[in-house]
């Protein structure tokens, strides 16, 4: 199986915002709207500066994306790239996807020298991806995660 990795194209904003409902559903029995995330995917695109989409294709297909978005950081005087909204179709999870798609971001950052390293953040229950993420070096970080969310635009769906 061929894997390939490319910048997400405006063509792909529907895919992309489908994967990011399933994501939530998936993994936190959430539901987002459909029109609040679209208009958030395409905020992204239209904001580089915040954000960047990455997709991995098999035979022309879409199968996974991520959302790299970038974090100052002061105490190492450069920026941390952060992967998050990962999904990767289910039929084709343990197959190299997120890899390939892991290797090419960290590929691209590592010839950034502002970029101090890759950073993403899990649901604490998903263990599987866990894993994967160990088993490219990424290692826990020793934060726990707080926010006040005040958008209403996440909903609790049941399981």
């Amino acid at each position: 199986m061929r894997i390939v990795v490319r910048d997400a194209a405006v063509s792909d904003i529907n895919t992309i915002v489908e994967f990011n409902q399933r994501l939530a559903h998936e993994t936190e029995g959430k539901s987002l709207e459909p029109s609040v995330i679209g208009a958030g995917v395409r905020r992204g695109f239209d904001s580089p500066q915040m954000c960047r989409y990455f997709v991995a294709e098999v035979d022309g297909i879409v199968v996974g994306t991520t959302m790299l978005t970038y974090e100052l950081t002061d105490w190492r005087d450069g920026v941390i790239w952060w992967l998050q909204s990962v999904f990767i179709e289910p039929v084709f999870r343990r197959h190299g996807v997120f890899r390939a798609i892991y290797r090419h971001i960290e590929s691209l950052a590592r010839e950034h020298p502002d970029v101090r390293g890759l950073r993403l953040y899990v649901h604490r229950d998903n263990a599987r991806a866990m894993k994967t993420y160990e088993s490219l070096g990424m290692e826990k970080a020793g934060y726990e995660l707080y926010e006040h969310d005040w958008s209403g635009s996440v909903h609790p769906t049941d399981r």
